[in-house]
């Protein structure tokens, strides 16, 4: 396959994601190995060692040993990687933000990356494609591939169709097709495999988490970006309000039977934490420091509040006093 147009996938990692990193990594590099023209395609990613926030448990690991290994995985990435050591409290609201100023101008389409998220193979080919349907009608649009089950029927829409019809359980961490289920880059695989024929649908009113979220550079150029007062978290809900606000219900396609892995709850995704509950899902993991409570509480505020002109954003110093 050879691109037509040029793309960016970008990732932050954390250093506490460095075991579950390189999944991420391998799967986006059998995506671009579909690809003869591979220089069409950027990968940032920016790896943060800054303890703000987490800090290191020196009995289990060194930040020495974690950037050493990060080190080794860039150097075997087998593609120029745009790669930096971000040393400052920098979160993924700080890093989806520059990434999407950094390359507006720089490529066609721009992808957000997930360390929790399994990259299909066709991904490329795919947003290629469509990218030269809809450039010259709709220039201005944004991109989903299907995903694994999520909390709540209002998120149907978007998962998979082998997902849609099996039950939801809570705490089911056994089942392939469950919410707290970590998936394999080849159980992925054989799902998409069984796809002869793309169904690409528009998802009205706009629907999306930032796991894998496609955006046409036009929309970054237009104007919309994450608001700096979603400092922490809540950004790609903050990017869609923005979105509709400054272009409306611009298409929102959906590759409705290609799977992108979303394993949220993959029991390597925070390791080597000082004071952090060990055991439980992600969020409560999080939860259990009171830092993250309330500076989750303050960007959910402040991005409810985005238009409100009577209204004062919380910031950093708000959440960590």
């Amino acid at each position: 396959m050879t691109l037509k147009h040029k793309y960016a996938i970008g990732c932050l990692v954390q250093w506490y994601e460095i075991e579950i990193i390189e999944e991420y990594i391998e799967s986006l590099k059998q995506a671009i190995n579909q690809i003869e023209n591979k220089q069409n395609v950027i990968v940032d990613i920016t790896f943060t060692t800054d303890q703000t926030l987490e800090k290191i448990n020196e009995s289990q690991a060194t930040m020495d040993k974690i950037e050493d290994r990060f080190f080794q995985m860039m150097r075997n990435f087998d593609h120029d990687v745009v790669w930096r050591i971000a040393r400052e409290l920098t979160t993924i609201a700080d890093y989806r933000r520059e990434f999407n100023d950094r390359y507006c101008e720089k490529v066609d389409v721009l992808m957000w990356g997930e360390t929790d998220a399994l990259i299909p193979k066709q991904t490329f080919e795919i947003l290629d494609n469509l990218h030269s349907s809809v450039k010259n009608t709709t220039p201005k649009y944004l991109g989903f591939f299907s995903t694994c089950k999520m909390w709540d029927d209002s998120w149907k829409p978007l998962e998979h169709p082998d997902f849609t019809n099996k039950p939801f359980v809570a705490n089911d961490y056994d089942n392939w097709w469950s919410l707290k289920y970590t998936m394999s880059a080849r159980e992925m695989y054989k799902i998409n495999e069984e796809t002869t024929e793309l169904d690409v649908k528009i998802v009205s009113p706009h629907k999306f988490n930032g796991c894998g979220l496609v955006i046409s550079s036009e929309v970054i150029k237009a104007g919309v970006n994450i608001p700096k007062s979603v400092f922490f978290v809540h950004e790609d809900s903050a990017f869609m309000w923005m979105t509709n606000k400054v272009l409306g219900n611009i298409p929102q396609y959906l590759i409705k039977n290609i799977l992108l892995v979303h394993n949220r709850n993959h029991p390597k995704k925070r390791l080597y934490i000082k004071g952090e509950r060990a055991d439980g899902t992600m969020n409560e993991k999080r939860r259990s420091n009171e830092w993250y409570v309330k500076a989750n509480k303050m960007c959910e505020q402040n991005y409810l509040n985005l238009f409100n002109p009577n209204y004062t954003s919380f910031t950093w110093k708000d959440a960590l006093k």
